[in-house]
């Protein structure tokens, strides 16, 4: 499986937005100045240039290669209703993203490791694939072995915001998805519009 392994801020920083809601993502607040020796140089990106970072960011934020965000957008483009809002369900209905939502990781790639080893349960059977659609009423929990690290981890992510969509049971560990989430439930920005133009 491919995958990303260098340095995250250096992503945040040439994108122009945190992909992650950690602090060393966050202290740049709007200011993200490009890496390299010529970042503060400023950047006129063309038509193509300005659709092609929005899909950038989109990937970035749910740690998703090309190859498998094309297969979301054909699939968003191939069902009924609106095509952004389709492509933001699809990703983030993921289960490494769910995860995260939860609150019990610090970012995308603590989930996916999760995930990965075992330990997250989705109605009572285990499941290590990141990229598994969690369906509306699933259950998700936690192997046992890895309670407390997940309770630390809340305990530095104090006033994390738990999406309206889902339901999470702090003192059980337990989550459950309400209902589909729409694009004002999902804390991060983006132009679908831009990240599907980008494909014509």
């Amino acid at each position: 499986m491919g995958r990303k392994t260098g340095p995250k801020v250096r992503i945040s920083r040439r994108l122009g937005v945190a992909i992650a809601d950690l602090p060393k993502h966050t202290k740049f607040g709007e200011e993200f100045v490009a890496p390299g020796m010529h970042g503060m140089r400023s950047q006129r990106l063309s038509d193509y240039g300005v659709r092609l970072r929005e899909k950038q960011r989109l990937k970035a934020h749910y740690s998703v290669l090309e190859k498998q965000f094309r297969r979301y957008m054909t699939e968003a483009k191939a069902s009924k209703g609106n095509t952004g809002v389709t492509l933001l369900q699809l990703l983030e209905t993921r289960l490494d993203n769910v995860v995260r939502r939860t609150g019990v990781v610090r970012s995308i790639w603590s989930a996916r490791q999760l995930v990965a080893h075992g330990h997250v349960l989705v109605n009572g059977k285990k499941l290590d694939i990141a990229s598994y659609c969690v369906p509306v009423g699933a259950v998700i929990t936690f192997k046992e072995k890895t309670h407390k690290m997940l309770r630390e981890n809340m305990e530095t992510l104090a006033g994390h915001q738990v999406p309206s969509w889902m339901d999470f049971n702090p003192a059980q560990l337990e989550a459950k998805t309400l209902s589909l989430p729409t694009p004002e439930t999902i804390p991060f920005s983006v132009n679908t519009n831009l990240v599907i133009e980008s494909y014509r």
